[in-house]
């Protein structure tokens, strides 16, 4: 793609001036192409919160197509109108797009899914990306529409799922957790459980959303400033924020960047290496179903643990494959077996959990700022594991997978004593497991006078005074001669 890209730039800019670009020109767009998608990314995760408050979930996914259709439509049209920053604008309004969805699916799926149902929905959207990646492959090569005279129409392909997207969702409900805490209708929120459950009794389902409403200090939807100083969830932002930074940061990115290249390391011919790289995209579909048919019996913390775990061995054993390979000659398939084993134990976890548990750890209120917080910072992590890691390799060559391995590993532990498993589980019931977390700590930091204050309910204030007043009737009360001893 990168030589086409080259090649379509300079060839339309000859063509529009009647001068090209040189070498170090091309790079740079070429750069600003790939990481203008992050950009937007990021801006779309920015949009979520308010987004989700004034159109809904499904509102929000419905409305939010016509960037799609936008996007498509300038790249598509960008050979004829000889305009490489069409391209790059398409690619930039195309990132805030999926910046806006990837908050917002597993939002809108978690909402609408029954407890014993919601880790299974929620891993379907990293299952339809793995596909969605697989197909791309598919068609990319040299023998559908990976020629340079198809590659307009192939980057214009995204609008065929958008419209059928736009074509059903419509006929779909919106979150009842939305309408009834949020909306506050109550018949909206019958008519939508109603059609998503229809052989389920709904009225235990009704009295659990209220009892999350009535638990909830204001309905109003609170803001990222009010999200991370709320002392009383700052155990599930910090876990957010773990879990959507290890996920970028666990190199990921840099093993699907230099897959080809570990490929040819391995001995397998150039021309056949794209077929190679499909069948990583199999492998992804296929990790990726089992995480989806597994969260629920399993649960999310051993899928999560489990595949940051495999990831970091992994990670080392490709720093240990590429420092031996010059001497073991076997050595160069352990890296092609570590490519694919970083693969499968992302997709298995790691690809879609930390969407779930981002729903999972939040009551209604606070949900639509924590997946500001997580896709920001997912975004970001994108965009600077993409910056840094050419340096990052040219600097410590063979070593620089062990960085990855670390911070996997670090995520693994962290998961391991933080989070709590929250398989069928209620959201209420998941706040009050980080509720009483938060209470313990806070006893055990309380002195054994604020204990006994605090089991009396007495504020501290209020114990001051009390205090004082006790010291000036006791001083009264005394003779002059004991007043020393006091």
């Amino acid at each position: 793609f990168g030589l086409t890209f080259h090649f379509n730039f300079s060839l339309s800019l000859y063509l529009r001036n009647g001068t090209g670009l040189n070498e170090e020109a091309l790079t740079l767009m070429y750069s600003l192409t790939v990481s203008v998608f992050a950009i937007g990314g990021l801006i779309g995760s920015l949009m979520v919160g308010t987004l989700v408050t004034k159109f809904g979930r499904k509102g929000t996914l419905v409305n939010s197509t016509v960037l799609v259709f936008l996007a498509g439509s300038l790249m598509g049209f960008s050979r004829i109108c000889a305009s490489p920053e069409m391209v790059i604008f398409g690619r930039f309004i195309t990132g805030i797009h999926s910046g806006i969805s990837l908050s917002v699916v597993p939002m809108y799926l978690g909402e609408i899914a029954p407890k014993n149902l919601r880790g299974f929905l929620g891993l379907m959207p990293s299952i339809f990306i793995c596909a969605g990646v697989f197909l791309a492959q598919v068609l990319g090569l040299h023998e559908l529409l990976g020629k340079e005279e198809h590659w307009p129409l192939f980057l214009s392909l995204v609008v065929v799922p958008t419209f059928i997207q736009l074509m059903l969702l419509p006929w779909f409900p919106e979150s009842p957790r939305y309408l009834l805490i949020e909306k506050h209708n109550v018949h909206a929120t019958i008519t939508a459980l109603k059609w998503y459950r229809a052989k389920c009794n709904i009225q235990a389902e009704i009295e659990e959303m209220q009892e999350e409403q009535r638990s909830l200090s204001s309905v109003e939807t609170v803001s990222v400033w009010q999200l991370i100083l709320d002392h009383t969830v700052r155990w599930q932002v910090l876990s957010v924020v773990v879990i959507n930074i290890g996920m970028q940061l666990s190199g990921i990115d840099a093993i699907w960047f230099y897959t080809n290249d570990i490929f040819e390391n391995a001995g397998i011919p150039t021309p056949e290496i794209q077929y190679t790289t499909v069948g990583t995209g199999a492998i992804e579909i296929i990790a990726g179903l089992i995480g989806c048919f597994t969260i629920e019996r399993l649960g999310r913390r051993p899928l999560i643990i489990g595949g940051f775990g495999v990831m970091g061995m992994c990670c080392a054993g490709i720093t240990l494959s590429l420092i031996l390979q010059t001497h073991v000659p076997f050595m160069k398939y352990v890296s092609v077996g570590c490519v694919v084993g970083i693969i499968a134990g992302f997709c298995i976890g790691p690809a879609g959990v930390p969407f779930l548990i981002t729903a999972e750890l939040f009551k209604q209120s606070h949900r639509p700022a924590a997946y500001t917080v997580g896709g920001s910072l997912n975004w970001v992590s994108n965009f600077t594991i993409g910056f840094i890691f050419p340096f990052l390799q040219m600097s410590a060559g063979s070593y620089c997978y062990l960085v990855f391995c670390s911070i996997c590993v670090s995520v693994a532990i962290y998961v391991y004593f933080v989070i709590p498993e929250t398989k069928n589980k209620t959201f209420v019931e998941i706040s009050q497991m980080f509720a009483t977390k938060e209470a313990v700590e806070e006893s055990q930091a309380l002195t054994p006078l604020d204990q006994m204050l605090k089991n009396i309910n007495i504020e501290p204030f209020s114990a001051f005074i009390i205090i004082m007043l006790l010291e000036r009737q006791i001083e009264n009360s005394v003779l002059p001669s004991q007043k020393f001893f006091l």
